[in-house]
């Protein structure tokens, strides 16, 4: 074969190559926030999902408190900033093994694996460390609500159904103005509450 048929037989080849590395790198892209960086929500449930068949899974919502007056007070570039410094802090908090997302806005969801029972230690830490200015502009810095659910005490519960739960422990410590993170309630402690507001135990022992 000469030098030219091989050429001419190699390009399609090579043309294949460099659209599938483009392809690549725009599904990558597609995958992760441009901003923070972060998984996408998508991408994110994908990962989540896998976890959760984990039952040390941990289920938390994170919500930037006030980032209207941030922005309204030192402009959109420093809410951006603001926002990427707290997706670097929530996967740092998170560990390995973790998923860490932007579900849009200043909101964040994550599914950490609470290996030696210390998940609550580590997320009052991370709430903490969420409060602390920004590193390149002191002046910027707010609080962070955090609301979390554990897998094992909600059996059988799919992702959407934990982050809701998560969802609603995490506006709850926002409206208390809560320091810190708020567990969602375990299903034993929920059930038992709505048995005793049922008629006919009014009153009892």
């Amino acid at each position: 074969m000469s030098t030219l048929a091989a050429l001419l037989l190699a390009v399609p080849v090579l043309g294949w190559a460099v659209h599938a590395r483009w392809l690549h790198r725009r599904l990558t892209t597609a995958r992760h926030d441009p901003l923070t960086g972060l998984w996408t929500r998508d991408a994110f449930t994908r990962r989540a999902r896998r976890l959760l068949r984990d039952p040390r899974a941990v289920v938390v919502l994170a919500d930037v408190d006030h980032f209207k007056q941030i922005n309204d007070t030192h402009g959109h570039a420093a809410g951006d900033v603001l926002l990427a410094t707290v997706a670097a802090r929530l996967a740092h908090g998170t560990g390995p093994g973790g998923v860490v997302g932007r579900l849009g806005g200043d909101e964040f969801a994550a599914v950490l694996l609470d290996r030696d029972g210390t998940a609550a230690d580590r997320l009052h830490t991370l709430a903490r460390v969420l409060a602390r200015p920004v590193d390149t502009t002191p002046d910027v810095h707010t609080t962070v609500s955090l609301g979390w659910v554990r897998a094992a005490d909600h059996p059988g519960e799919d992702l959407s159904t934990l982050l809701r739960r998560a969802d609603e422990a995490m506006y709850a410590a926002k409206r208390s103005g809560r320091s810190g993170p708020l567990r969602a309630a375990r299903l034993g402690r929920l059930l038992g509450s709505v048995a005793g507001r049922r008629p006919g135990r009014r009153g009892a022992a």
